[in-house]
């Protein structure tokens, strides 16, 4: 895309239009985000997991009046992944994700490797053919879509937390490796928001657990969903960072969020094993 004239808006701070692929867009955050960057003036390719999704999504982006490009991308699907691949654009935002329930020592291994490969592999997959073009240019930003969970540990959805572990360090290492390039990186960290997100990953268990043969039983979670977050609060700070020139590395909300995670990572050095 090429570079434009700067507007007035632009003069007085705001970020210019840029090109932006945002993964997991169907629903929840990617979705509210890809809809108001577009409204913003962005050039924005949204991706959704299956075609009846590419579909709906087309329809919610008429529904709200903007222009939004929709393509099908299956994180498990080579095919899926070479054809985003081709995309070029100044912002890609890895923001598809799954969240499986179920206690380290019980949850079935195929669980696990398909939380890693659609959370951490398949967005690698894409990174390593899109980020080419921005160290190319000597320009460009990739977003992580990381968690509170990136941070913390919660119990009993310990694989999605650990794949958001594994998203931290990527994330770091390819902001050191990619800043000399002129190629930013930042993560955003949600906190238990409304979008979901939380109530089907805390049921996804159901189809594999059972009762009388776990070594370890498996909670209610009723009372953890029960109070979440407006999902508005971390798409409001997504839509702001996701084009901006200069903002903090790592987002999190909601802000009470931030006090929480940092005596995690306080207790983690002065608890006893």
């Amino acid at each position: 895309m090429g570079a434009a004239s700067a507007s007035d808006s632009e003069k007085e701070g705001e970020p210019m239009s840029k090109k932006i692929l945002i993964t997991g867009a169907s629903s929840g955050f990617g979705r509210g985000a890809a809809i108001e960057l577009a409204r913003r003036g962005h050039e924005v390719v949204a991706a959704a997991e299956t075609w009846p999704q590419v579909r709906s999504l087309r329809a919610d982006a008429a529904s709200a009046g903007v222009k939004l490009e929709v393509i099908k991308l299956n994180l498990l699907d080579g095919i899926d992944i070479a054809h985003a691949t081709g995309y070029d654009p100044d912002v890609l935002v890895l923001n598809a994700g799954a969240m499986e329930s179920g206690s380290i020592i019980d949850i079935p291994m195929e669980r696990v490797r398909e939380s890693f490969e659609i959370n951490v592999f398949g967005h690698m997959k894409l990174a390593q053919g899109i980020v080419p073009k921005m160290v190319a240019r000597k320009s460009g930003k990739v977003v992580w879509t990381s968690s509170m969970g990136g941070i913390l540990v919660i119990p009993f959805v310990g694989v999605y937390c650990a794949t958001k572990h594994a998203i931290e360090g990527i994330a770091g290492a390819m902001k050191a490796e990619l800043a000399p390039y002129g190629v930013k990186v930042a993560t955003v960290n949600p906190g238990v928001f409304g979008t979901g997100f939380n109530d089907t990953g805390a049921e996804s268990h159901v189809q594999w657990y059972d009762a009388d043969r776990a070594v370890v039983p498996m909670p209610d979670f009723g009372g953890a969903l029960a109070d979440q977050s407006d999902p508005q609060d971390m798409i409001d700070a997504m839509v702001e960072i996701i084009p901006a020139e200069v903002h903090p590395y790592r987002t999190m909300r909601p802000v009470g969020t931030i006090a929480v995670a940092r005596q995690w990572q306080e207790t983690e050095w002065t608890q006893d094993a």
